[in-house]
């Protein structure tokens, strides 16, 4: 769904039932001197656009939302599990070196690290990998669990979190992406399965499909 430019007899439909409503299809196409059938394709996409709604046996009427309210509410519904891409991981006895060529060959800006159980012990951002790689230690002898941020000092998210309060968290954070982890309990304690990754390319991309999908 989108934000649509409405052509001019879709806007003579929502004047007419901003002034009559609630009114019948028949009635619509009665105003118009047209026919049931003309109308229906407007009369759906203006109801899927969410600008009219429609009860049985009572008709149409104006939903008094505006085009930029009705593109945040539909924002206001995406969720995590709706975008979210595959996670790139790195066990945690990996080389930072290893670590380097991982990023590379992805072409991400985050690496995930996990344990021998594949549950999430900790992050590896471009920031950390290039702060040791500055120096002039072996990158291949230095595992990863030197340099990356440790569990619980990591920011995640569910799949079913809303992608706006994500979107929220990555900017209030300054970080370009979170994993998406399930919980699981194991001997008594959490631990998070890591089941994907959303980036703020993830959500530039949600954004960009919102306002270019057409309504059918």
């Amino acid at each position: 769904m989108r934000t649509i430019e409405l052509n001019q007899r879709q806007e003579l439909i929502l004047q007419i039932v901003k002034d009559n409503g609630p009114i019948t299809g028949e009635q619509i196409a009665e105003k118009l001197s047209l026919t049931r059938a003309t109308l229906r394709p407007d009369l759906a996409i203006l109801t899927m656009a969410g600008f009219l709604d429609a009860r049985p046996r009572v008709g149409y009427f104006y939903t008094g939302k505006t085009g930029a309210q009705l593109f945040s509410e539909r924002l206001r519904k995406l969720t995590v599990k709706d975008f979210q891409s595959l996670p790139v991981v790195v066990n945690e006895s990996s080389s930072v070196y290893d670590a380097i060529v991982t990023m590379f060959l992805e072409d991400v800006g985050t690496l995930f690290v996990v344990n021998a159980e594949a549950h999430l012990v900790g992050i590896l951002s471009r920031k950390d990998l290039l702060r040791a790689s500055i120096g002039k230690q072996d990158l291949q002898s230095v595992p990863v669990s030197i340099i990356m941020t440790r569990m619980p000092n990591i920011t995640m998210c569910a799949s079913d979190d809303l992608l706006i309060d994500v979107a929220s968290l990555l900017i209030s954070k300054q970080i370009d992406g979170l994993p998406v982890v399930r919980e699981v309990k194991m001997d008594n304690a959490v631990k998070y399965e890591v089941l994907g990754r959303i980036t703020k390319t993830n959500i530039t991309k949600a954004f960009v499909q919102m306002a270019s999908d057409e309504i059918h």
